[in-house]
């Protein structure tokens, strides 16, 4: 079966998650940048989903959002 990678919009929150895997209660997390949260597996430290807060403000300003490359060598 393929891996794949959801992008799902939350309009009330105003949060973008890109996730290999839905939230789980023992999931790792950290502050990645301003406004930004990873989410890690507890055993493998794998990352298994990111969130973007205040995503369409970062649309609408001049502000550059960058990821790691590798981050999202969850697909393959």
């Amino acid at each position: 079966m393929a891996k794949t990678v959801t992008f799902r919009y939350d309009r009330i929150g105003d949060i973008l998650t890109i996730e290999k895997c839905r939230p789980y209660a023992r999931q790792r997390s950290d502050q990645l940048d301003d406004e930004v949260v990873a989410r890690y597996n507890p055993k493998s430290g794998e990352l298994e989903s990111l969130e973007i807060l205040f995503f369409s403000k970062r649309l609408e300003s001049d502000k550059v959002l960058e990821l790691p490359v590798d981050a999202f060598a969850l697909a393959v």
